[in-house]
């Protein structure tokens, strides 16, 4: 009798596949399948999706099909994922954004996800805190949306002790997070990328010169996305005037710069 190979397919933890409109970045108002990924260690004060950190035993994944939402085991393999990312779309093939979480933490599953998409773009939405994942998984990313994260809005991170996920350790102090920052620059410099900077109130505009500073050296020609923060958790909502502060700081160094909220958060959709 034969014997059947096991399944070795690298696994992921999924919260939840959906289709929505983009609301961030550089695609805003696009169209796209939500690939969402369980597991963080960061702790943004201004997290939206504060249920993605944790991989909670017998957790399950939320598909949202145009008829009803589900729950299934929330590990799955790559094919899995896309047989998901399939059957929620609710017209033809969607841009793939891959979320979360941390999709960095599962750098194996977005390599092997990318050939089960066929003709669909695969966009990464990344805190740029694990460099030597990204640059593992680059070659499957069309698009890379970068945070630009400013360590004083971040609370210590937990690690994660699942064994299946990297381990590459998230940055924990100004100096560690300047370094990872300036690494995730330098590989997403000349590729289809935008940059993410969250502003949040009770800032002054110079707390960012630094961050805009990594960036006109690092990646000159990346689009940087000034993103006021919504308040959520305590977190006060940048004025006008730091807005715009900010926007001019980035045109001051010749960056190409935009100004966008969650038009999801404004939309009231997921």
């Amino acid at each position: 009798m034969g014997t059947s190979t096991p399944d070795t397919s690298p696994c992921a933890p999924v919260l939840e596949v959906f289709a929505s409109i983009q609301g961030e970045a550089a695609f805003v108002g696009e169209p796209q399948v939500f690939l969402r990924l369980r597991g963080c260690p960061l702790r943004c004060r201004w997290c939206d999706t504060p249920a993605s950190w944790a991989l909670a035993e017998g957790a399950s994944a939320r598909i949202a099909t145009p008829t009803r939402a589900r729950r299934e085991d929330a590990w799955a393999t790559p094919f899995q994922a896309a047989c998901w990312i399939a059957e929620v779309e609710p017209g033809g093939p969607r841009t793939v954004s891959v979320t979360g979480g941390e999709p960095l933490l599962w750098p194996e599953f977005v390599l092997a996800l990318k050939p089960m998409l066929g003709r669909r773009r695969l966009h990464l939405e990344t805190a740029g805190a694990h460099p030597r994942s990204l640059a593992r998984v680059l070659p499957a990313c069309d698009h890379v949306s970068l945070d630009l994260k400013p360590e004083f809005d971040l609370d210590a991170p937990v690690e994660l002790a699942d064994p299946r996920a990297t381990r590459e350790r998230a940055p924990r102090d100004a100096a560690e997070w300047s370094a990872a920052r300036r690494e995730c620059l330098r590989l997403v410099a000349g590729r289809d990328a935008c940059g993410k900077l969250v502003v949040a109130g009770s800032r002054t505009p110079e707390a960012y010169a630094p961050l805009l500073d990594e960036v006109e050296r690092e990646a000159s020609g990346l689009l940087v996305v000034v993103q006021p923060a919504s308040p959520i958790g305590g977190v006060e909502a940048p004025s006008r005037e730091l807005v715009d502060a900010v926007a001019e700081m980035a045109r001051d160094r010749e960056l190409a710069v935009r100004v966008l909220p969650q038009v999801h958060r404004l939309l009231g959709i997921p």
